[in-house]
Order: C-alpha cells, then structure tokens, then sequence
C-alpha cells in the first residue's frame, strides 16, 4: 500500500491504487428484491459497495454523505439507477440530530417505510496520545459514530416492522483497540454494545439488528486520517497480510439484510482478514 495522503474526508475518486467497492465484480440474485435501504455513509469505501450490493439485489437504496462528498455521492446514484433501482441521495452533516432526522423522512417520503437500515458513517484521527485530542475532535468523533447512530435509529424505528434489518459497522478495533484512536475505539465499542441492546429492545417486533466489525479496510477515510508511513503498511500486520477491499465486505451486509437471515439477530460478524474478535 501506498503512503497515499488526502485531506479528510476524503475522496473514493483519488484514491491511489484505487479502492475495490464492486463496481466491477458484483453480481446480484435478488436477494434483496423489493426493499428499501437507508445507508449512512454511502458516498465511498464500505458504504458504497454496501450500496452497490444492495442495489444489485433488488433494493431501492437511499444514503447520506457530507454535502462535500458531492461528486462521489452522485456517482454512487448513478451506480444504483444503472442496476434498475430507485436512488435518493441526501447530503448534510449528521452531527446535527436534525439532519439526521431530516434524511429518515426523505427516505420515508420517498419510498414509504425502511426494511433495511445500515448506521455506517464514522470520523477518526489518529493521534499519538489523550492529551493531544483536541476537545472538539473528540465530540465530532462521538456525535458522527455514536450520536448520529442513536438519532438516525431512533427516526427510523416507528418506519421499520416485522422483518425488518438494523445492520451497524464497528470495529475490530472495539476489542482491540490501537492506542492511537482512542476516541475512535471508544465509540466502536459502544455500537457493538449499543446493537446487542437493540437487538434484545426490538426482536418481539421482529426487527433484527447486527452489527459488522471490520479490520483494515482500504477506504478513503485511512488516507485521510492517517500518516503516510502507516497508511505505507495498513493492514499488513493481519493474518492475510493485507487490507481488505470495501467488496469483501458488502456479501455480509447483504446476508444481514436478506430474509435468509431471518434467525440472526445480536450478532457482530468479523471481516478481518484473521484477527479475531470476543
């Protein structure tokens, strides 16, 4: 891996070498066919292949970025209307609670309810200690992965029913946390928690939730947040001895989402090239 460098957020479009989201490779059999997703984070990296997979499965999909995050998130709607599926893009910031409300509705106004709800957006920054996070790094830290996933699943909830799918992306990092993203690691373990407790809230509705936890994954985000000379060696200390790819990742979401997890609820699933998980 290159020590490739971006200004945060980052972009899928300069990633350098390019990032494998399934543009190319993925091949649907309506799995999905017939239901709405609402994906946080959909512009790049994992949400993007979720999208894609998604969208090639038969589901409509509606998904949030950074209004920065403009030209990627066009070319995201492109992908899924290219797979025959309704796409409805909404940019803005989730650490304002209102704009997470804001994106449950236009997802409820334009499809009418959400059977698959995918609380995937995240901020990081690597630093060396405590004492050098700033104060307001560490509340953007919690309110994108921790606050905005409280917001957004809450708005969509009353919208959700039986067979519905709560799926949240953590974190190898929850149990095994690297000292240099502290806050981070914090908020990783919290989701894992956070969805084990939903999981037990909702069943009696039958709405199942699940939570992913993914290793080094090459994603705008790592070059954006990371030095270059840890960007030069991300993910080779894995079993696999390498990072994996954004695709690798999406086949879970969609078993997650699919009906053919229809027993599956309170699990957290590791994608992380060998290294294990509690």
């Amino acid at each position: 891996m290159s020590g490739h460098q971006q200004e945060h957020p980052g972009f899928e479009a300069q990633m350098t070498p390019p990032a494998d989201c399934g543009e190319d490779s993925y091949r649907g059999s309506g799995r999905l066919e017939g239901k709405v997703a609402l994906i946080t984070g959909g512009d790049s990296g994992i949400g993007r292949a979720v999208a894609i997979a998604f969208a090639r499965e038969g589901a409509d999909v509606a998904f949030g970025h950074l209004p920065v995050e403009e030209a990627d998130g066009k070319d995201v709607e492109r992908l899924v209307t290219e797979a025959g599926r309704r796409a409805l893009r909404v940019p803005g910031d989730l650490t304002d609670p209102q704009a997470c409300r804001d994106l449950v509705a236009r997802t409820v106004e334009e499809f009418g309810r959400i059977d698959v709800l995918v609380n995937n957006a995240a901020f990081q920054m690597v630093r060396p200690s405590l004492e050098d996070v700033p104060d307001e790094e560490w509340d953007r830290t919690i309110a994108v992965n921790l606050d905005a996933l409280f917001h957004v699943t809450k708005a969509a909830l009353p919208h959700m029913g039986p067979g519905g799918s709560i799926i949240n992306t953590t974190s190898v990092n929850s149990d095994n946390p690297p000292p240099g993203l502290i806050a981070y690691d914090a908020t990783k373990a919290g989701i894992a928690n956070f969805t084990a407790a939903l999981a037990r809230q909702y069943g009696e509705r039958g709405i199942r939730a699940n939570s992913v936890a993914p290793g080094p994954i090459w994603t705008p985000l790592i070059p954006a947040t990371m030095p270059a000379e840890d960007v030069e060696v991300f993910g080779q200390e894995t079993p696999l001895g390498r990072p994996g790819q954004p695709a690798e990742l999406a086949p879970v979401y969609v078993m997650l989402a699919s009906d053919e997890a229809s027993y599956v609820s309170g699990a957290r699933i590791a994608v992380t090239g060998g290294t294990p998980i509690l």
